[in-house]
């Protein structure tokens, strides 16, 4: 997620998740996946809110970027999985972790060939 379209989603996620009652605490954006540290109220299950932040995004980013008036099928901009963890007592170190992200990122590209 690079330019306008991160940009985009930044505003898009926070005004989304705000939508359910939620907040998100940190958060960082890869080239391919997303990081997030989010607060969901117990009504919600986590799979609710993260399937309505993937569903409604991608609906905003069709239609502010590719001209998409309506709905669409048979297109994906996320993949169908996520991975999910909740949090208590190590909240700090998670945090610390999204913020870092980017680093550990450059870090780990690095080492490959």
């Amino acid at each position: 997620m690079y330019g306008k379209i991160r940009e985009f989603l930044k505003k898009a996620f926070h005004e989304l998740a705000r939508q359910k009652g939620c907040q998100i605490l940190e958060g960082h954006m890869s080239g391919d996946h997303v990081h997030m540290c989010i607060s969901i109220p117990p009504k919600y299950a986590v799979s609710e809110v993260i399937g309505y932040l993937k569903g409604k995004s991608a609906i905003a980013v069709a239609r502010q970027f590719a001209g998409r008036q309506k709905n669409f099928n048979g297109e994906h901009f996320w993949s169908r999985g996520d991975a999910v963890s909740t949090i208590g007592f190590e909240e700090s170190k998670i945090r610390d972790c999204i913020r870092n992200q980017e680093r550990l990122d450059d870090e780990e590209d690095a080492g490959r060939f």
